[in-house]
């Protein structure tokens, strides 16, 4: 069920995760007159903000108490806790707050948040206004459809009603597809994933097209999941990042070398069987093995092999 066949996406990642500058080796200057850019901002302020997304389970989504958890969350507080040492260890407040697919980008370009840490592909026009780490998960866009319908590709939805979120790049990929092929497909957009899916499960659309892993997340965590399917071949490849703003070489030098420690210390490997290979917090268990992509990628970083 969660065998996937990337192809050679495999080499192109690893290729992009190797190219990516290392800053690792840098150790930065921690006193006040030298910091610059975020840590500058973070140690003036004392307060570290980190964006996410309520509903993009298991990467960031609301838990027990409505708190923020995922993978993705955990993965920035591993920064938030390097941040903290590359100012000498004084305390940071980390806060939190909400973002869509539509406000992400702006946040995180605005200096509103410091780290969006949820499920966000990063790719080149991105790149040209924000930063990313490491990747974290490789993902592609497929269909959310109903049993009952009996539909088994996007073909099969010749002038019907398709749902994707607004502001990702599902979107794109579908409204490219569906000009290529002439389907005729009625796009319509939503704000967030679960306002997406309740245009599906009212019957106001046929389909909802997103990251297969955030389909096969939502059935994992509704009761009438089992009603439902995910189908239809990979419309676009997409490898996820946490953002933060570009420009900022110090910064970014703690992030880097956050993965790389991560990497090295095999606690990236922990961290994703917590979230994908056991039952989280809130109850699920995906049962999802690491992809031979994010494992070479992972191994790029320093991942020692088992």
């Amino acid at each position: 069920m969660w065998k996937r066949s990337f192809g050679s996406l495999g080499a192109a990642l690893v290729a992009l995760c190797v190219a990516l500058p290392s800053f690792g080796q840098e150790r930065l200057d921690a006193d006040a007159g030298k910091l610059t850019g975020t840590l500058k901002k973070i140690r003036d302020s004392g307060v570290v903000t980190i964006g996410y997304r309520e509903n993009s389970f298991p990467f960031s989504y609301l838990g027990p108490g409505k708190t923020p958890v995922g993978y993705s969350l955990e993965l920035c507080q591993a920064i938030v806790d390097e941040i903290g040492g590359e100012l000498d260890g004084r305390p940071v407040e980390v806060r939190y707050r909400p973002v869509t697919p539509e406000t992400r980008m702006q946040a995180v370009a605005s200096g509103e948040v410091d780290l969006e840490c949820g499920s966000t592909t990063n790719n080149t026009a991105r790149q040209k206004q924000v930063a990313f780490s490491p990747i974290i998960f490789v993902s592609g866009t497929k269909l959310l459809v109903r049993r009952a319908d009996r539909i088994r590709s996007y073909r099969d939805l010749r002038d019907k009603t398709v749902v994707v979120t607004a502001g990702t790049t599902n979107e794109q990929a579908l409204r490219a597809f569906n000009d290529k092929q002439k389907l005729g497909l009625k796009l319509v957009t939503a704000p967030d994933h679960d306002a997406s899916v309740k245009l599906l499960t009212s019957k106001e659309a046929d389909a909802f097209a997103t990251d297969d892993v955030l389909l096969y997340g939502w059935i994992a965590r509704t009761k009438s999941g089992g009603e439902y399917a995910v189908v239809g071949e990979y419309l676009s490849y997409d490898p996820y990042g946490i953002m933060f703003r570009r420009d900022d070489p110090q910064f970014a030098a703690v992030v880097d070398r956050t993965f790389r420690q991560l990497a090295e210390s095999r606690e990236l490997r922990w961290i994703y069987r917590r979230w994908f290979q056991r039952r989280v917090v809130t109850g699920e268990n995906l049962a999802l093995p690491m992809s031979p992509q994010l494992e070479s990628i992972f191994a790029a970083l320093g991942l020692p092999e088992e």
